[in-house]
């Protein structure tokens, strides 16, 4: 079986947990600092803030931005579900705006459309590890003195026209085992705004900035060192990793394009997609899913439900009709694209879809 994904762990990983495991500082010590002295570089911003996973980064950056009950936050209904749910932990409300069909990132026309007195945030999500198209959501949230909260869960290292992406606002990485880098479980908050960081790192600790003094109703949302000295380890071979999916997915692509029925991921004009995951639209997904599976094609649908369509969602009164993200749930299938494919592999998924 060709795995969708593969986390890639290896003797230097191993060898940084044994090193924090014997100098016995194994929470909230150096490599957690240095860490997020990283990540900041790595997204060109002043503060790093690192959490217990990517859903707790989103949930303690709305707070941190005082968004609350009565409030809208204006995000994409294709995506994970924590990009949603995160707006409802601090009671305020998520609005969904359409995708664009092309790139499957919000549609920065649908968001002014759906903007009301109660808009507070606009939370873009960069899905697959594609930027959404940033110039024109800035201009809206400066239009109407929004926040922005930028979810990039699956965008380490993603780039929109020369500007890092999470740089734009206040942004949020996950860790998890399957991304582009992990700390096995973790997550990331940047931004450059001092005081959101401050209260950030407050949130993440129990509301206490020093020990046994609580200024703050919090959180036990933090990182260890074990968890940071893999994440150091595997910032080193960032850069390496997407240069590997780009180089994957455009040989998916060159090859796939040809098929009838098959349309290749689009990456937007002047931006650097990382491939988190290498997505077609294909006709009889789910028939053409369980098919590769038999092959020995490991494949994902990320994802086949829209946000507004699930059960939870409908319980809450949610009537969108969003034909876009609708028509791509029915249709997105993802492919292998990770760094540890071979050329056999690659030819094996596009000799296997041309049976198909």
């Amino acid at each position: 079986m060709i795995p969708i994904a593969k986390p890639i762990i290896g003797k230097e990983e191993q060898d940084a947990i044994l090193e924090v495991i014997n100098s016995g500082q194994l929470v909230q010590g150096a490599r957690v600092q240095e860490f997020e002295k990283r990540f900041a570089q790595l997204c060109g911003v002043e503060h790093a803030i690192a959490t217990s996973s990517g859903t707790t980064a989103l949930h303690i950056a709305l707070l941190a931005h005082e968004i609350g009950a009565g409030d809208e936050v204006i995000t994409s209904p294709f995506s994970f579900i924590a990009s949603a749910n995160c707006a409802l932990y601090v009671d305020a409300h998520p609005v969904f705006a359409d995708i664009e069909p092309d790139y499957f990132t919000i549609n920065p026309v649908e968001v002014e459309k759906h903007i009301t007195p109660r808009t507070k945030a606009i939370l873009p999500v960069h899905l697959y590890g594609q930027a959404c198209d940033m110039d024109p959501i800035l201009e809206i949230a400066r239009k109407h003195n929004l926040t922005i909260v930028e979810d990039a869960c699956q965008a380490h290292g993603a780039v929109y026209k020369g500007r890092p992406v999470g740089s734009f606002g206040t942004a949020c990485y996950s860790l998890y085992a399957t991304k582009n880098i992990t700390t096995i479980e973790g997550g990331m908050i940047v931004t450059n705004d001092a005081q959101v960081a401050e209260r950030a790192r407050l949130l993440r600790s129990h509301g206490s900035p020093r020990t046994y003094e609580h200024v703050a109703l919090g959180f036990n949302m933090r990182t260890t060192d074990l968890n940071a000295a893999i994440g150091l380890v595997q910032l080193n071979k960032l850069q390496k990793w997407n240069s590997a999916r780009r180089e994957n997915a455009a040989y998916l692509s060159t090859n796939l394009e040809k098929i009838p029925g098959v349309v290749v991921p689009k990456v937007r004009k002047g931006c650097e997609h990382i491939f988190h995951q290498y997505t077609i639209r294909i006709q009889n997904r789910d028939t053409a899913a369980q098919k590769l599976r038999e092959k020995g094609v490991g494949v994902g649908i990320h994802y086949p439900t829209p946000i507004h369509l699930q059960p939870f969602y409908k319980q809450l009164g949610y009537t969108d009709s969003l034909p876009n993200a609708e028509a791509a749930s029915r249709e997105v299938l993802s492919l292998p694209v990770h760094p540890s494919l071979t050329r056999s592999d690659l030819d094996y998924i596009i000799n296997t879809i041309k049976e198909l």
